[in-house]
């Protein structure tokens, strides 16, 4: 079976589609000046896009992996997740306080869907 990769890159792709499962590489917010809820919709914006790209939408989200820097922002990522997660279609998603890859990351999110 074919593998597609959107956006490939030395390190890695942004997007990977096989047999009808698109899986997405970590998304992180581009604007390091922004607050954890900034920083949530932006990384929601890249996830809205690349499902797009790829077949897909919020809709058709399988899991949803969450890594927050400092667990005292959950409830600021957590609004807004709840504002933008499809009615009737909360998947399902796992939140961890992690060490992200640079310190003005303060979410990073790993989504795997279902394309249409």
């Amino acid at each position: 079976m074919e593998i597609k990769r959107l956006h490939v890159g030395k390190t890695l792709s942004e997007v990977a589609i096989h047999n009808g499962t698109v899986y997405l590489a970590g998304q992180i917010a581009e604007d390091l000046t922004q607050n954890i809820e900034g920083q949530t919709r932006e990384v929601l914006g890249h996830i809205d896009r690349l499902l797009a790209e790829a077949g897909s939408d919020k809709s058709r989200i399988l899991m949803c992996q969450i890594y927050i820097a400092d667990m005292k922002d959950f409830p600021g990522m957590n609004a807004v997740w709840n504002e933008w997660v499809a009615d009737g279609n909360s998947p399902p998603r796992a939140t961890v306080e992690a060490k992200l890859a640079k310190p003005e990351w303060l979410v990073e999110m790993v989504v795997t869907a279902a394309q249409k």
